[in-house]
């Protein structure tokens, strides 16, 4: 089971959870092309992204049946790919069949097509590692990488917050020692918005006010009591925050309705309806939108696809399709395509071989993840796997690496060190940016 699915445990669990919280209350040799952790003039992407959109495809969605697809294999004995295949407008570059209408947009991305960790087994684990670019610590909790960026960049507006998950609060997106002024706004219903910011029915103006003015008296009785302690002060701050995010101004942004009926047609299911809003909130100011594609499964078992999950993976991946390529589109008819950074992101691949049930088991050490717009050097592939998916032949990308290179794009230094209490802890764990994603790249792109 996907542990990522499950909701909250505990109301205390809950309160840990920043914003939305406070509401309710060269494989192994360094590549010389990428980013140097020793180097003083260390090179940067030329990145121009101002926001990020980090599509999150929970499960362990199948690389050899999208992104990287190989030879058909027959759904039993013969491994392979599940579907056929077609080009792209990157030259000589194939996907899946299910991908038309990403296909021709993919000269605004980059596949990755080798990003690597050794977390196989255990879908949380994973998500964590995903998620921080870390492995747990007995003494630190790592912030997410959606934290990160709210603590290096804060929102770009005021009466927003700088970051938004749709999904289920998971401790993978928290924000670790970092506190919860850099947690999330987090929402599971479109049509509700953010969960905690709308009063309840029988919850007159009046009374709310009742209600906060009798929260401020418990704040300063409590703050008094712990006087020093930078979390307490934090959650109040948070907390007041929310309330102020709560106006029409921020929850106006949730009202896809004043969109044209054409482009959220085009967006397609409640998936797409996500991704329209995601191109809302950083339109309104909010740096990070994670959008979890794994709340309302169409096959099943959503992307974990061992068994019968594998027989109907096409409509998940049709639904991906459709929702992707018309925010592609729609953000460049917006302008905002180069200042926009998206990322396609998953917890680990799928192996070539099926299961006795004719799906797939998990596979960590090769899997894809995708770039798009953020003003990098799109329209190539990273990395190259050998028939079946399974080997990197070249370019090996390490989570760490994948981290410091969102991060850069964004313009934050991935080596950046920040501070659990007096305890240096740098944004990244030595990671290297692509620098063939970079503008400025003039050397060969052949054989990436």
């Amino acid at each position: 089971m996907n542990s990522e699915n499950l909701p909250p445990s505990t109301r205390r669990d809950f309160l840990k959870r920043g914003l939305g919280a406070a509401a309710l209350a060269s494989l192994t040799q360094p590549d010389p092309l990428l980013y140097s952790a020793t180097s003083t003039q260390q090179p940067r992407l030329s990145g121009k992204a101002e926001s990020c959109i980090f599509i999150w495809l929970g499960g362990g969605a199948s690389q050899i049946d999208m992104f990287d697809p190989k030879q058909r294999g027959d759904g039993k004995k013969k491994a392979g790919s599940y579907y056929a295949s077609i080009e792209t407008a990157i030259p000589g570059e194939n996907v899946c069949e299910h991908l038309k209408h990403t296909a021709p947009l993919l000269d605004r991305c980059v596949l990755l097509r080798t990003v690597s960790h050794d977390i196989e087994a255990q879908h949380g684990a994973a998500t964590n590692l995903v998620h921080t670019g870390r492995k747990p610590s007995e003494t630190l909790i790592y912030p997410s990488i959606g934290s990160i960026v709210s603590h290096q960049l804060g929102p770009r507006d005021d009466g927003v917050p700088p970051y938004v998950v749709m999904g289920y609060p998971n401790i993978a997106r928290d924000p670790g020692f970092l506190g919860p002024k850099h947690g999330y706004v987090y929402l599971t219903q479109l049509k509700t918005g953010p969960n905690g910011f709308t009063r309840p029915p029988d919850v007159g103006l009046e009374r709310q006010k009742r209600r906060e003015a009798l929260l401020v008296n418990w704040q300063k009785e409590y703050q008094s009591r712990n006087a020093g302690d930078k979390n307490v002060q934090d959650v109040i701050d948070v907390s007041r925050e929310a309330f102020r995010m709560a106006g029409p101004s921020f929850m106006s942004v949730f009202n896809l309705d004043r969109e044209p009926s054409s482009l959220r047609e085009s967006y397609g299911s409640e998936f797409g309806q996500r991704c329209l809003l995601a191109r809302r909130l950083v339109q309104s100011g909010v740096r990070f939108v994670e959008v979890s594609f794994n709340l309302n499964f169409l096959n099943g078992t959503g992307w974990d696809t061992h068994n019968e999950g594998q027989l109907k993976q096409h409509l998940l991946i049709q639904d991906l399709d459709k929702a992707f390529a018309t925010l592609i589109r729609d953000l460049e008819n917006q302008g905002i395509l180069d200042k926009t950074l998206l990322v396609i992101a998953t917890e680990f691949g799928r192996p070539a071989e099926f299961d006795s049930g004719g799906g797939r088991g998990h596979q960590s050490n090769s899997f894809t993840c995708v770039l798009g717009g953020g003003g990098l050097r799109t329209g190539q592939v990273i990395g190259k796997t050998d028939e079946l998916s399974k080997k990197i032949l070249e370019r090996k990308v390490t989570l760490p690496d994948f981290h410091a290179t969102i991060h850069s794009a964004l313009g934050i230094n991935p080596h950046k060190k920040l501070y659990a209490g007096d305890r240096p802890v740098p944004i990244t764990d030595f990671g290297k940016p692509v620098l063939y994603l970079n503008q400025a790249f003039t050397g060969s792109t052949t054989s990436l």
